[in-house]
């Protein structure tokens, strides 16, 4: 599949080309062209060439371009979440809900595109002000391989909203989709170069569109170390810069809450999309009192969730991205085991076998008695394992939540809502979830505190982080 610069299918200036694979067989399922520089100028160059056409048009007008495209994904998602699965691994019907999920968030954009207004402030016999919201021109995207279509709604559609032109670069483990999803837009009415997408590897392209000065935003989601580097690049060309580097969500588990719906929300929270989500639940903290019998109910669920090959019907858990995140997961677990820092309590094993074929399947895995300084407690787990830790009161779980450089999100499950409240007033996170976890529809702001990143996705503060005001000051 090929790239797309200005409206047309691109290769690259010398003809490399980087494999996609299936994670459940192993298998080489298409190739994207390895982008160069040339072609990250190029995307540029498009998107300026589009801007001011763009940027003329009414939020109206760009409102129903994006909502004539969820239409068309609404029409074909089934065909785009099979093509998920295949290059990222998540089972079909959590593919088939993240398609749908990029459609909403089109269609909240394109839902509020009427609203996006400016400011009239009235200063008495001092005059008159009218604030503007105008678009800061190309912007750039980076996102990872894990909710590619999903972290691509959440960047593209404000940007697009609010007039900008986008230079836009999906991860190399999972590109497919958000080539289709591209393709998709254009076909919807998109101008050419209004989106431009360019595949390859992170330090040429990545870094190219970090580093271009034509580039006036830069959105990245990722890792913590490559977003640093995306910040001290991007801040020595005063570019505005919004940054979402990965999370270690706390759960808290209250002595009052419902088991039974506490337990399945531990199992969604961690072992969706094989525990390689931002938000996922990553440390759970129990009430000691409710402790044992939540542990072994937990287990027990656990244990009869079925892991393999995504598109095989009833799985509930795919496999790891590849080998590289197989290889890390296998490390904290073996780094727990070799150091004493925890009981692996069930699973802790690579799955392999003729059911497995050559694909990067882990069992589910709950470790108990950790020690404070467990590795599981200190790090991000991009994968399905999950330590469960007993707490004795609210303020321990309370200042465990916070003891991680993490804070993107927490949720807590309770009937008080004094408990609830306290801990959404002390647990330092963008989004704190009671008796839920995991659900971003596009209305929620969402981001990171600490070294989770900086600026929002979402809500129409997402969609103001991709303007800048102009004021009109009147006196008569």
């Amino acid at each position: 599949m090929q790239m797309r610069i200005g409206g047309k299918e691109v290769s690259s200036a010398d003809e490399r080309w980087i494999p996609v694979f299936n994670p459940a067989t192993g298998a080489e399922i298409d190739q994207v062209p390895e982008g160069t520089l040339y072609e990250v100028d190029d995307a540029v160059n498009s998107a300026l060439a589009a801007f001011d056409g763009w940027a003329k048009r009414t939020a109206r007008e760009r409102g129903m371009i994006l909502y004539r495209a969820a239409g068309m994904v609404r029409e074909q998602h089934l065909e785009l979440a099979r093509l998920l699965t295949a290059e990222q691994g998540k089972p079909l019907r959590d593919s088939v809900d993240e398609i749908r999920g990029y459609a909403n968030i089109l269609e909240f954009y394109a839902g509020i595109s009427g609203a996006m207004q400016g400011d009239f402030i009235s200063l008495g016999s001092s005059g008159d002000v009218l604030v503007k919201r105008e678009p800061l021109g190309v912007c750039g995207a980076i996102i990872p391989w894990n909710m590619p279509a999903i972290i691509m709604g959440w960047k593209l559609a404000p940007a697009l909203l609010a007039g900008n032109t986008m230079v836009f670069k999906p991860s190399s483990g999972a590109p497919l989709t958000c080539l289709s999803l591209a393709s998709l837009l254009e076909r919807s009415g998109l101008p050419e170069g209004v989106l431009n997408t360019v595949t390859g590897k992170g330090e040429v392209v990545g870094e190219g569109i970090v580093r271009h000065p034509a580039i006036r935003k830069i959105s990245f989601t990722g890792d913590r170390i490559t977003g640093e580097r995306v910040r001290e690049l991007a801040g020595s060309q005063q570019k505005e810069v919004s940054l979402e580097l990965g999370g270690s969500d706390p759960m808290i588990v209250w002595k009052d809450a419902d088991l039974g719906k506490a337990v399945a929300g531990a199992v969604r929270g961690r072992f969706y999309n094989a525990g390689q989500t931002c938000t996922a639940v990553k440390r759970l903290y129990v009430h000691h009192e409710i402790a044992k019998e939540f542990t072994i109910r937990l287990r027990q669920r656990v244990e009869d969730l079925k892991v393999g090959n995504g598109m095989v019907p009833g799985i509930d858990m795919g496999p790891l991205s590849g080998r590289a995140q197989l290889d890390k997961v296998i490390s904290f677990v073996n780094t727990v085991e070799r150091k004493g820092q925890g009981t692996i309590f069930t699973g802790g094993t690579v799955l392999s076998g003729p059911a497995y074929g050559n694909g990067f399947f882990y069992a589910p895995t709950l470790v108990t008695d950790t020690v404070p300084e467990c590795v599981l407690l200190e790090q991000e787990v991009f994968g399905p394992v999950l330590p469960i830790v007993p707490v004795p009161d609210l303020e321990t779980a309370i200042a465990k939540a916070n003891s991680t450089r993490y804070g993107l999100g927490a949720s807590v499950w309770t009937r008080d809502l004094s408990v609830a409240r306290e801990v959404f007033s002390s647990v330092a996170a963008g989004v704190v979830w009671v008796n839920r976890h995991l659900t971003l529809p596009p209305e929620i702001p969402f981001g990171g505190v600490k070294e989770s990143g900086m600026g929002r996705e979402n809500g129409v503060s997402a969609y103001n982080s991709y303007t800048r005001t102009k004021s009109l000051f009147m006196s008569w």
